[in-house]
């Protein structure tokens, strides 16, 4: 036996799901309650002369006819429970709970929601009405044009937009005082007024899976050019242009998958239609209202859509049932379009009883109906919107044109409608653009033309033997051979400055030497095998390229060049709009050395009792950034906070101290033989970083006492309560280089590194125990 479904309304949009569900091989017979003159037309269908509002009565004949599903139109019955009526005797209703009709019983209710699960919509506040001077005192002071919304329902009335303060507070008086709007004007929502394209989009749901059909733009002045009354809709089309993949995507990431997550997790899953109307502002699509049924005109053009294999009773039961993921919903490729015929003197006052009179149509144009009755052998008019004149075509046009030739086959006493429906569409399409440019991709090829004549100084300062540091051609180009070297190695290394970048885009608008992190990430690592800094290439990768923060940046990289020695010989600037967010940029660098092949370190004869010296570190250098953020985020202090060890700069600015370049203190002493290894003391700390240049059977210990630990340390330590072995392993703790000697050597090695900028301890010693092992930690705590 077939699916019994019982469908309320009366109306187009009912008109239009009765058509779709007639169509699937699974129905065996469609109840439509009250229906109209064009329901009883369709097969398998019978009108039922019951009220919508008699929940007992329809159950007492849903039981009897033995219904399986029951599909409430209107929002009326759902926002009044009807869904409960239903489920105690077992029918699946596809349509949502009473609590879940709140969504669009009650715009309090559901901006509360939005903000809970911060799904974007205009800012608001709620009043109630006997809080009429508060609401009229914000309007004054909110600084912003706004929206009155009553909460509750007002048959699609009860938005007011008031072009001036004083209308908006006229406004107020009739919702709160002289309840235009009766009891749906208990409440009042009042929002920023948003601007923009408005779109509707309209998504089945089973509490859990979302699929949101193609989006929608209706017609809701009764006037040609958006003009006169507001209506029910004179006139819907889909798919909306101006709703691309890249923004319905983005609707669904940040508005109908939270709401349908957030519903179910706060007690009152979804399950239905959820049509949500969006304003597709400049910062993005956000929400108007949602509503917990199918729209009207939309719903018209969205059944032509939807592609023939599409079985509406296999959908709206898997929605009921909780298995929407196991059908397929498609649409056509093309357009449909519907435009509505009202009667004479509608939005207000209309006649009724005025007999239609329908010629053929085109193929491709279905009419349906609205407010319409059976009188006699005539179908005659019964409703301010009266028809729906519905057609599909390949392209927006066609589809128009057709609909338009099945409206002048129809008539009757007064028709009124508008010959401007899908103007936004078709005026999209004569305002197109000859052509897209690489500039209106968001790629500015000016603003790097602009930027390699600001750097091509900073490039040229560090010149050197080997390279003539002109950027401007395909590759760089260094002679190893100009550099005297016997028997080199390369030696080559890649880095980035980490969360550290974050710190400074964020806090510092990009604007400190990153650049010098960059290039000292890189060539430090080269040094600890010996190897002498030749050249270094940079990545620079950003949304929108800012020529002044990546001069800056360049700029860095140059003065770190400079401190190593090396040569920039090129790089890339890649400006790549929807991969980063604008303002910000992401880094990479490439450092080649060489090294004597008998001066390679480490060399093969590490053994216990060789010496630890540790040099001194600038600050943080460039890493354990996750771990400081975290820290300063539950320390009360910004980054813009005076900084608690020195009242001269800020907290974020000695947080960002850049990374200290070693080649002039450590190479000498490399090359003079007096070092046996080094360990450059990144992420990982000491305990991750030493045990990589020794012998896998021997390990060290390191003297947590023979060094003050500096204050950006002890800071961290109290205001994050570290523990000293997790500094030991995160941070470098104050140095930032570790090299091993001979006990012979130590005096000889302390006397050459003492040249450089960072002081030199003997922290330690090689042992023969694997792994290293921290002494005096205690230290650290005093």
């Amino acid at each position: 036996m077939g699916v019994r479904i019982l469908l309320l309304g009366n109306g187009g949009r009912e008109h239009a799901l009765a058509w779709k569900l007639a169509q699937s091989d699974l129905l065996d017979c469609l109840y439509v309650c009250p229906g109209n003159g064009g329901t009883a037309q369709e097969p398998k269908t019978v009108n039922v002369d019951l009220s919508t509002s008699d929940f007992p009565r329809l159950v007492d004949f849903a039981v009897k006819n033995k219904v399986d599903l029951v599909v409430p139109g209107p929002e009326q019955p759902l926002v009044d429970g009807i869904e409960t009526h239903f489920r105690k005797v077992g029918i699946p209703v596809f349509g949502p709970s009473e609590l879940a009709a709140k969504m669009e019983g009650s715009k309090a209710f559901s901006k509360d929601f939005m903000a809970r699960h911060n799904i974007p919509t205009a800012a608001y506040r709620i009043f109630k009405n006997d809080q009429i001077n508060e609401a009229v005192d914000y309007v004054k002071t909110c600084g912003h044009k706004v929206v009155l919304k009553a909460s509750g329902l007002a048959a699609g009335k009860g938005v007011l937009i008031p072009e001036t303060t004083e209308e908006a507070i006229a406004g107020l008086q009739d919702i709160m005082v002289k309840n235009v709007f009766g009891t749906a004007g208990n409440e009042v929502v009042i929002e920023e007024l948003l601007t923009g394209p408005e779109v509707s989009v309209l998504a089945f749901s089973d509490g859990y899976t979302i699929v949101p059909l193609p989006a929608a733009q209706d017609h809701k002045r009764i006037g040609e050019g958006d003009t006169g009354l507001n209506t029910g809709g004179m006139g819907a089309y889909t798919p909306a242009g101006v709703a691309t993949p890249a923004i319905m995507d983005q609707i669904m990431k940040e508005t109908l998958r939270p709401t349908i997550d957030g519903m179910r997790r706060d007690g009152f899953p979804f399950v239905g239609l959820l049509f949500t109307g969006f304003m597709l502002t400049p910062s993005g699509p956000k929400v108007l209202e949602y509503n917990v049924r199918f729209g009207d005109p939309e719903t018209e053009a969205l059944m032509l859509l939807l592609s023939d294999e599409v079985d509406l009773v296999s959908v709206m039961m898997a929605c009921a049932n909780h298995h929407l993921d196991s059908t397929k919903i498609s649409v056509r490729p093309g357009f449909a379009v519907s435009v509505i015929l009202a009667s004479q003197g509608y939005p207000g006052a209309y006649p009724k009883g005025k007999v239609i009179d329908f010629k053929p149509v085109p193929s491709n144009v279905v009419v349906f109906h609205a407010g319409t009755t059976k009188a006699g052998n005539n179908i005659v008019t019964s409703g301010g919107r009266v028809l729906a004149v519905t057609a599909y075509a390949p392209s927006i046009q066609e589809a128009l044109d057709a609909a338009y030739l099945g409206v002048d086959a129809i008539s009757f006493e007064g028709k009124t409608y508008r010959r401007d429906i899908g103007h936004r569409a078709l005026n999209a399409i004569h305002d197109k653009a000859p052509g897209l440019t690489y500039a209106q991709a968001g790629v500015s090829v000016d603003a790097g033309n602009d930027l390699v004549e600001i750097i091509k100084p900073y490039v040229r300062s560090t010149r050197r033997t080997g390279a003539d540091a002109e950027i401007g051609g395909f590759g760089g180009i260094f002679d190893l051979k100009a550099t005297g070297y016997r028997d080199p190695v390369l030696v080559s290394g890649a880095d980035g400055v980490g969360t550290k970048l974050r710190v400074a885009v964020d806090e510092l608008s990009g604007l400190y030497d990153t650049g010098i992190d960059l290039v000292a990430m890189s060539v430090n690592d080269l040094l600890v095998q010996g190897a002498e800094p030749l050249y270094f290439l940079d990545y620079y990768g950003c949304g929108k390229l800012d020529v002044k923060v990546a001069s800056q940046v360049v700029k860095g990289i140059a003065d770190g060049c400079q401190q190593a020695g090396c040569a920039l010989i090129g790089g890339e600037t890649a400006e790549m709009p929807g991969m980063y967010s604008e303002g910000d940029y992401d880094l990479a660098g490439f450092a080649v050395g060489a090294v004597e092949r008998d001066q390679i370190l480490p060399t093969p004869d590490i053994a216990v009792g060789d010496v630890l010296l540790g040099i001194t570190s600038s600050g943080l250098h460039s890493n354990g950034f996750s771990l400081v953020r975290k820290v300063i985020s539950i320390s009360g202090l910004t980054y813009q906070s005076p900084c608690p060890w020195d009242t001269n700069t800020t907290l974020g600015r000695a947080l960002l101290e850049p990374t200290r370049i070693y080649t002039s203190q450590v190479l000498p002493a490399a090359k003079a033989g007096l070092l046996k290894g080094m360990s450059h003391i990144t992420g990982g700390g000491f305990v991750e970083n030493i045990p990589r240049v020794l012998p896998k059977d021997l390990g060290c210990y390191v003297d947590a006492s023979t060094w003050a630990l500096p204050p950006v340390f002890k800071f961290l330590a109290q205001h994050g309560e570290i523990a000293p072995l997790e500094m030991a392993r995160t941070f470098n703790n104050g140095i930032g280089m570790i090299v091993i000697v001979s006990p012979n050597n130590v005096d000889a090695t302390i006397a050459a590194l003492s040249q450089g900028v960072g002081s030199v301890y003997k922290v330690g010693e090689v042992t023969a125990k694997p792994g290293v092992e921290m002494r005096n930690l205690h230290a650290w705590s005093l």
